[in-house]
Parts: C-alpha cells; sequence; structure tokens
C-alpha cells in the first residue's frame, strides 16, 4: 500500500462519526485486554500492551479508558475470550484482502466476514490464498506539518527504519516488525507525533480498479467490515482508494 492509501484510509476514519469512534474505542479495547491477557498489566514487561496504548493513545482514547479497560483484564473472574483469526479473500476485480478480528464466537465472525466479501463481488478464500503478496511491516505515519524532512529521515534511519517514503501530506517510515516499538519510541523522544504506528501487511504490488461499480463495491465492502465490532483491521492491495466517494 502506498502512503496515499494508508493516509486515505485515516482521513477517513478520522472523519467518521462520534458513534463510529466509540467502536474504534471499543476495538481497541479488545486488543488491550488481549494484550493483558497474554503478557500481564505491567506495559514496562508487555511490549504487545505497550504498542496497543501507544496506539490507543494515537486514537484519542482517554488514559482514564485505557487504565479501566487494563484493570479489568487483569482482574479474576474477567470473562472474555477473545482469538484473533485472520481471513483472506478476494475483492472486485481481484483486490486481495486480508481481514484481521478478535472474536468470541468464531463462527458468528466467518459468517459476517463471508456475508461482507460476497455482497459486493467478491469471494471469501482459504489461508494463504492472498497473504503472499504482502509483507509485515512496521508502519510510522506522520504528518508533515513543518517537519524536515532530511532530518525525520536521519532521525528515522539512526532508529532503526528500514525504508522512508515521502508523499504529499505524509511521511511513512517502515521498520521491521521487532523494531516497531523501538523506533516508534525513538522518534517520539525526539519530538516527532505521529498519526499511527502499526504493524501491518504491506502490498508488494497493487491494483487499480477503473469500473465505478467496482470502485463503489469496494469501498462499500470496507466499510462493512470496519463496521463490524470484530474485525479490528483491513488490509488490501486497492490502489486508487481515494476515487470512492463514499
Amino acid at each position: 500500500m502506498s502512503g496515499h492509501s494508508k493516509w486515505s484510509t485515516i482521513k477517513r476514519k478520522k472523519e467518521k462519526t462520534d458513534n463510529a469512534r466509540a467502536k474504534v474505542f471499543t476495538k481497541i479495547g479488545r486488543e488491550i485486554a488481549v494484550a493483558v491477557k497474554e503478557g500481564g498489566p505491567d506495559p514496562a514487561g508487555n511490549s504487545k500492551l505497550k504498542d496497543v496504548i501507544a496506539k490507543a493513545k494515537a486514537a484519542n482514547v482517554p488514559n482514564d479508558n485505557i487504565d479501566r479497560i487494563i484493570k479489568k483484564a487483569a482482574g479474576e473472574g474477567s470473562a472474555d475470550n477473545y482469538e484473533e483469526i485472520i481471513y483472506e479473500g478476494y475483492g472486485p476485480s481481484g483486490i486481495a484482502v486480508i481481514v484481521e478480528t478478535l472474536t468470541d464466537n468464531r463462527n458468528r465472525t466467518a459468517a459476517d466476514i463471508r456475508h461482507a466479501f460476497d455482497k459486493f463481488g467478491g469471494n471469501m478464500g482459504t489461508s494463504g490464498c492472498v497473504s503472499f503478496m504482502f509483507n509485515r511491516q512496521g508502519v510510522i505515519i506522520i504528518e508533515k506539518e513543518d517537519i524536515d524532512e532530511e532530518k525525520l529521515m536521519e532521525d528515522a534511519i539512526e532508529a532503526g527504519a528500514l525504508d522512508f517514503i515521502t508523499d504529499e501530506e505524509i511521511y511513512d517510515v517502515r521498520t521491521d516488525p521487532a523494531d516497531l516499538g523501538a523506533v516508534r519510541d525513538d522518534l517520539e523522544t525526539k519530538g516527532y507525533k505521529y498519526v499511527s504506528a502499526e504493524v501491518e501487511y504491506v502490498p508488494t504490488t497493487t491494483t487499480k480498479l477503473t469500473n465505478p461499480d467496482d470502485i463503489s463495491k469496494m469501498g462499500k465492502m470496507l466499510e462493512m467490515f470496519e463496521d463490524n465490532d470484530d474485525v479490528q483491521e483491513v488490509f488490501h492491495n486497492w490502489e486508487n482508494e481515494d476515487d470512492y466517494e463514499g
């Protein structure tokens, strides 16, 4: 995914309603709860939790909410048991799609994901059917806002970044998945503010849609995935996502 496509996704999420933002808080809450169950409630000794807290703060989740979720997840008798399931498939005209979910009911989630693929002219495939078209990378998005490009690139490479991409409105810093937290923290201590910092599936090639009906269906498919409470993230290789009017 080009930085531009990633940025259009972020902008679309930013422009959503308060109700949709509440959904984002709920989804991040699930991630925090899973991270606490897996590695404990102390972010100093739980790098996954530390990364999710950083993601929560970037999404403007209040600190009180974060603390409350951590305490609840760490408490005895917390009954929420979510498992991570990744679905793969194709959108209109063969757009590759990966859907990351956290669910407490895999039958419900599988049916919902399959329905979204089918409804908009795609189809859900088997595990591995499209993931070979993507690389796992840490992706840190920073808005330009009077930032010196050469200095940021120098600081990013020094912090351990693998690649540095500049686009119209953003800088896109790429890292090894294992190094995301360290590079993010290093840049933050140097005063850089990031819009997002996550490990993502980054496509090795992209596909452009030219048919207006396909563009509309692909956009609506992504919206349906994002509106599903069980869906955490959606990755794809649609090149011209900006063409979708919504």
